[in-house]
């Protein structure tokens, strides 16, 4: 399965990469690998998607961040929920996943190729 960093997931979302950190710190998103500090985070394709459909309700919908998350996770990993996340309120609420995904994997590729790799450790001693 290929990881991707957080600059490369900021290219593809068009945010700043501060932006993920922040929101990887302070809520739970699946697929993200989160070990001690000082390690570099390595998102999967499923938290990148996550990220994404999240961004799109937040944008779109204005659904507060943690709430749209939520109902990201719900919507990619199980397609029967894709017609009534909300349960019996008699809500509905659609999302084209494949669409969204395609871009995503277009934009990944990019992404993958423009984002800086960051440096880890301690900077090698200059005589």
């Amino acid at each position: 399965m290929r990881a991707y960093t957080v600059a490369a997931t900021a290219v593809t979302l068009d945010v700043p990469a501060k932006w993920v950190d922040n929101v990887l710190s302070h809520h739970h998103v699946p697929g993200v690998a989160r070990r001690r500090q000082g390690v570099t985070r390595k998102l999967s394709y499923q938290a990148v998607l996550t990220l994404e459909v999240a961004l799109r309700l937040v944008r779109t919908l204005s659904v507060p961040l943690p709430r749209s998350i939520e109902l990201a996770t719900v919507l990619i990993s199980d397609p029967k929920s894709r017609q009534s996340p909300g349960g019996s309120s008699g809500l509905s609420l659609s999302i084209d996943i494949e669409s969204i995904e395609a871009h995503v994997v277009k934009l990944l590729a990019h992404a993958v190729e423009v984002a800086p790799s960051p440096r880890r450790g301690r900077p090698t001693g200059r005589k």
